[in-house]
């Protein structure tokens, strides 16, 4: 088949790599313009670019599809197929009905659960025991269109939103290849989704990122995970920024102030919560990279008593 594979980060790129493998034509890459990163703020390709400048592909950076020229650039490609992960564009109708085959898009959940921006993020943080990739025929509607296939993956304690990604990458490359493989068949089959049980993946906002300890363990432990890498969940130790990255939850009863350090030990600080003890193990503070607790302790002096947030 002739495809075109539209997608933007490091999650798509793993399925461009799977999809460069198989026996398909990818005719052109679509991704988001170049964007400033990094401290020199300079322009930067999106890793689905990279790799399509590595392999020669065409590329195309349209802002969006709301001119007739833009569809027509994708028409002229003449493709089966449209996969689309992680894109950042919201398609018209014109663009899904311009492949014969429409338009397909891999996406990091068990839909119709958490359709939108921060499926994985927005997985963790609700408690949920196992996650998945989903494939579907894209639709007008927000992740709406039926299932052709999904794949389902355990959500393991202690994992962060980056682990459960790059798991899913990877889980995502191998459904997308089988599914091509049997693709018409497979559109003849879908499965509608239950609109009933739609939850939605709202895009994460840096506000949630603030511990409230109130709140218990468990909720502040799943907060540090579903934010690392981003935003990263954060409080105040002596009036700095105080950014936690890992952290467990301990059931265990106390009658310390939420936010008090009632235990510090050679890897970990002890941290009452609303309900049960959070045990940071890694921990940053402004302009230093994140390092263990143990290595924080070595380096700043810290007090049973002391309060965070």
């Amino acid at each position: 088949m002739r495809i075109i594979f539209a997608g933007t980060p490091e999650f798509a790129a793993e399925n461009l790599k799977a999809l460069l493998t198989s026996d398909h034509e990818v005719c052109a890459v679509y991704t988001q313009p170049d964007r400033p990163s990094g401290r020199g703020r300079k322009l930067t390709a999106s890793p689905v670019k990279q790799i399509a400048l590595a392999h020669q592909i065409p590329i195309e950076q349209p802002l969006n599809f709301k001119s007739a020229d833009a569809v027509q650039i994708l028409a002229n490609y003449q493709a089966d197929l449209m996969i689309v992960v992680a894109y950042g564009l919201l398609l018209p109708q014109s663009v899904l009905d311009t492949p014969s085959l429409g338009c397909i898009n891999i996406h990091a959940s068990l839909l119709p659960r958490w359709r939108g921006a921060a499926p994985i993020q927005r997985a963790i943080l609700a408690g949920d025991t196992e996650t998945g990739i989903c494939i579907m025929q894209m639709e007008k509607g927000l992740d709406t269109g039926p299932v052709l296939a999904k794949i389902t993956c355990p959500i393991d304690e202690g994992d962060t939103a980056q682990i459960l990604h790059d798991r899913l990458a990877i889980l995502g490359s191998e459904i997308l290849l089988k599914t091509l493989s049997d693709i018409k068949k497979l559109q003849q089959n879908a499965r509608a989704q239950d609109n009933a049980l739609t939850c939605y993946a709202d895009k994460l906002h840096k506000q949630e990122a603030t511990i409230d300890w109130q709140q218990s363990c468990q909720q502040l432990a799943r907060q540090v995970h579903a934010f690392n890498p981003w935003p990263v969940a954060q409080t105040l130790w002596q009036d700095h920024v105080f950014r936690i990255w890992q952290a467990s939850p301990i059931e265990q009863e106390h009658a310390a102030t939420p936010g008090e350090i009632i235990a510090i030990n050679h890897d970990s600080i002890d941290v009452a919560t609303g309900q049960g003890i959070l045990r940071l193990t890694q921990v940053q503070l402004p302009g230093k990279r994140a390092m263990p607790v143990a290595n924080f302790l070595n380096a700043h002096q810290v007090m049973v008593g002391e309060h965070l947030g």
